[in-house]
């Protein structure tokens, strides 16, 4: 079982529903299962917080990952911790699904590039 949290401190109103159905369904066309995921919307101010702390470039961006367990082997009994993605409605818009997707492919492991681009369109969303 996949077990998503989703969090909005955006001010801003989100689909976490979707989120969650978007989330679930890339995870399991990548083969993951039992795991837990966080998905945290925020403020511009907050993300270019984050930005800056964690990527030390001082902008609002569309989406951070904080992986955790990624797709190594991890021993069997508690579920996989992915960690989490942190989306920023007011630079994604109603446009959050492609970047949410990015990030989630992130915490499985995949940098940029031709594979992650390749999974990014096999889970594009209709």
């Amino acid at each position: 079982m996949i077990e998503v949290e989703v969090s909005n401190r955006s001010g801003e109103e989100v689909d976490g529903d979707a989120a969650s159905d978007l989330a679930r369904r890339v995870l399991d066309g990548e083969g993951v299962a039992d795991s837990e995921l966080g998905i945290v919307f925020v403020g511009r101010e907050e993300m270019r917080a984050l930005k800056r702390e964690y990527l030390g470039i001082d902008e609002a961006t569309d989406v951070l990952s904080f992986p955790l367990d990624g797709r190594e082997a991890i021993p069997e009994g508690p579920p996989r911790a992915l960690g989490d993605v942190v989306l920023c409605p007011q630079v994604v818009g109603s446009e959050w699904r492609a970047p949410l997707v990015h990030g989630l492919l992130h915490l499985l492991g995949y940098d940029h590039g031709p594979e992650m681009e390749a999974r990014e369109k096999a889970h594009a969303a209709p």
